[in-house]
């Protein structure tokens, strides 16, 4: 997965994320129309099955298992993978290896975008699930990260 810019990104150099960013976005309506087109025949596995090895790299290593199969192969079970992007924060984001770190992400003063991808690690079938901000002036009283 490679995200070069973040909506309401500002062009000053040392900040990634726009502190106005307020509200998550949801993908689930993409996925499963996307399903039903492997499934259908309109949209070949090949096509979808493609996760950049990084991405199924932090899928193995850092990535929290679910109870859901994968809906392309049916053979293994799918993984989250959050991505965290923000000022003072490496080029490529961060992957946080554990809830403590995301949360820790998200309490950050400067605001951050998170990601979160569902990854199958054998068939590298992969799709962005949500997108939430966190960090910034309300961050600190954020109570739940997302799942």
């Amino acid at each position: 997965m490679s995200v070069t810019s973040e909506p309401g990104a500002s062009g000053r150099a040392g900040r990634a994320v726009s502190a106005d960013i307020s509200a998550g976005v949801e993908y689930r309506l993409v996925r499963n129309r996307l399903v039903r087109d492997v499934e259908r025949g309109r949209t070949m596995k090949i096509d979808v099955c493609d996760a950049h090895p990084e991405l199924l790299r932090a899928a193995r290593n850092v990535g929290r298992p679910t109870k859901e199969t994968c809906p392309i192969c049916a053979e293994c079970r799918l993984v989250t993978v959050t991505f965290v992007f923000g000022a003072k924060l490496p080029a490529g984001g961060r992957c946080p290896g554990t809830a403590a770190e995301l949360a820790q992400l998200c309490r950050r003063p400067e605001p951050v975008l998170c990601y979160e991808v569902e990854v199958c690690p054998e068939c590298a079938w992969h799709h962005l699930m949500r997108k939430y901000p966190g960090g910034g002036p309300k961050g600190r009283r954020r109570s739940k990260v997302a799942p």
